[in-house]
């Protein structure tokens, strides 16, 4: 005899008898875990295809170039105006005329080697704009350093003597000084002038 089994109304009555399995429907495929999301099957992250489109290219800023270093162990170079190089230039010989009346018992040879590299630093260091007056206050600033060394123990007059005497006997020195300062001019002043030629110039 047969028996009946009943169940809820949603699953309706079934018989007892041999079972059999009806097919499952397909699982939905499981959502990827936070943690892991955008990650491949080695852990490696997965970047996101970005859609087509044209590729912009970024700007390229330019940087100001630094500024160069000063180098270690260079000589000063500095920019004299006209009046500054002659104050440099009679300043320094007057000192150097006094060392030399105190340790070289007043060696006029002595004054005028050191006259001549006096002359190139003030031909050397003037500015652009008042080249011209190197080779102008070199004479000067040799007259004011002979003034300690010029002989004259009776006065103003005697002293004054022994200057024109100073200037006369060391005339040498003192043509070779202009003429190193007037040279450093005029090579400078070359340069400046095919600087200005070059700039001047239209580009080809």
């Amino acid at each position: 005899m047969e028996q009946y089994r009943t169940l809820s109304p949603q699953y309706g009555t079934r018989q007892h008898g041999p079972r059999r399995d009806r097919p499952r429907p397909p699982r939905p495929p499981r959502q990827p875990v936070p943690s892991q999301a955008g990650r491949g099957a080695g852990g490696e992250p997965v970047r996101a295809a970005r859609p087509p489109g044209p590729q912009r290219r970024p700007a390229l800023v330019r940087r100001p170039a630094p500024a160069p270093a000063p180098t270690a162990g260079g000589l000063p170079n500095p920019r004299l105006t006209g009046l500054g190089s002659g104050l440099f230039c009679a300043v320094v010989m007057f000192l150097l005329g006094a060392l030399c009346s105190a340790l070289f018992g007043a060696s006029l040879t002595a004054y005028g080697v050191l006259f001549l590299p006096v002359c190139a630093l003030t031909a050397r260091w003037v500015r652009r704009g008042d080249l011209m007056t190197a080779p102008v206050v070199v004479p000067i600033a040799f007259a004011v350093g002979l003034l300690p060394l010029a002989d004259g123990e009776g006065g103003t007059g005697s002293r004054l003597m022994g200057l024109m005497t100073a200037l006369a006997t060391q005339a040498g020195w003192l043509y070779g000084g202009t003429l190193i300062a007037g040279v450093i001019v005029i090579v400078r002043r070359i340069r400046l002038v095919r600087r200005r030629t070059a700039g001047a110039r239209p580009p080809v």
